[in-house]
């Protein structure tokens, strides 16, 4: 991995992807951004941990530290990975991750499943509704089906049977944690818990008028928030490498 290269968008969504390709597209303009994917497969368990451990085996490649973005369960990868290997982290970017990151909009699927007496595709139709807004018919019809695709052949957290948890806090790495200020799944208000855990060189940005796929909708604005987040981490890596040189010098 090059230090060109040392941007990496984690996806572990394959059938939800579309919607990160616009703030892709605005990034890639100014830097270099890998994408690195991991698609579920059939015989193998559903089990965040063995794509964490998957993820390491790729970054242990590399010899450069390495800033990390990525949106709903794929940054939750993210979180994760920053936590147990920050040695490995220059930064870690988390659209639409919760303050209490398990509460995704799966974990609100297999709510609804439980509490209503509908069927998968009635539930569905509502899931499109809260994570996109009102659409017409047509488009409401095509939302459900990703994310029926997406609940049955990718990483998922929950199910009606078991509901995983995952630790509320903070990690090493600088941090920048963006959600969008009317989303119905990661609630902006609870989002503002994050700042118990944040450093001062971390940072949280709710998007106005932005729902769970803010950085789709309004991907001009989150470009510039995340390509400022780079930005200065590099420089608060400079300020602490100036002092350890020069004191270096002197002795």
């Amino acid at each position: 991995m090059t230090p060109e290269s040392d941007k990496l968008w984690l996806s572990v969504s394959p059938h939800l992807k579309c919607f990160d390709q616009r703030l892709l597209s605005q990034l890639v303009k100014h830097t270099l951004i890998q994408r690195w994917e991991y698609s579920q497969t059939l015989d193998e368990p559903c089990s965040i941990d063995s794509v964490v451990e998957s993820l390491h085996d790729y970054l242990s490649q590399g010899t450069s530290k390495i800033h990390l973005i990525g949106h709903g369960v794929s940054g939750i990868v993210g979180l994760l990975y920053a936590r147990r290997h920050p040695e490995q982290v220059a930064s870690l970017t988390l659209l639409s991750v919760g303050a209490l990151p398990a509460v995704n909009w799966q974990a609100h699927y297999y709510a609804l499943r439980q509490l209503l007496p509908c069927s998968r595709e009635i539930i569905l139709g509502q899931m499109t509704r809260l994570l996109f807004g009102q659409q017409s018919v047509s488009f409401t019809t095509a939302l459900a089906q990703l994310l029926a695709r997406d609940l049955d052949s990718n990483l998922t957290l929950h199910s009606l049977a078991h509901h995983t948890e995952i630790s509320p806090g903070g990690v090493a790495v600088p941090l920048l944690v963006c959600t969008g200020a009317i989303d119905s799944i990661v609630c902006a208000q609870k989002q503002l818990l994050w700042y118990d855990w944040m450093k001062p060189t971390d940072r949280l940005w709710i998007c106005p008028e932005g729902n769970h796929f803010f950085h789709f909708h309004h991907f001009k604005a989150a470009a510039e928030v995340v390509s400022g987040h780079w930005q200065a981490s590099l420089s608060n890596t400079a300020q602490t490498l100036v002092p350890a040189r020069l004191s270096q010098s002197q002795s």
